[in-house]
């Protein structure tokens, strides 16, 4: 998905903790996948969502993937910018880039997907998603 195309919707800074780290001296590949969930958990919690599965709707990931583009090392911070686009009937594309000291250290992306938890189905983005989205594309 081209990135003119992708709409910034949250932003959130975490540190990065000692333990986080590998044998190698950097943050361990698995860990970026950690603050990309965290980022996603933030946004969707902000927009009045939940991830608690006695709700009888609510997002899912059905894939995810990072490029690691050069290795976060402790300490410091990292900025996770999390946008959407790729807007379907069930789904939405969610793109991430990780950011220290001003400089691109990965990008990902998940496929969010909303389900009925008691089915497993997926089933229709809620309005508030699709507004945002198309929204956009109306102003």
């Amino acid at each position: 998905m081209p990135k003119d195309t992708r709409l910034l919707v949250h932003t959130e800074i975490m540190p990065m903790r000692w333990g986080d780290m590998d044998a190698l001296g950097h943050i361990n590949n698995t860990v970026y996948f950690r603050y990309m969930e965290q980022a996603r958990i933030g946004w969707i919690i902000a927009n009045g969502f939940t991830v608690d599965t006695r709700h009888p709707h609510g997002p899912v990931i059905v894939n995810a993937s990072c490029t690691f583009l050069k290795p976060l090392v402790y300490p410091g911070e990292v900025e996770v910018r999390m946008y959407l686009d790729d807007l379907g009937r069930t789904s939405v594309g969610s793109w991430y880039e990780l950011i220290c000291d001003r400089e691109l250290y990965a990008e990902g992306a998940a496929k969010i997907v909303w389900m009925d938890y008691a089915s497993g189905k997926s089933v229709p983005l809620p309005a508030s998603v699709i507004d945002l989205l198309t929204m956009r594309e109306e102003g």
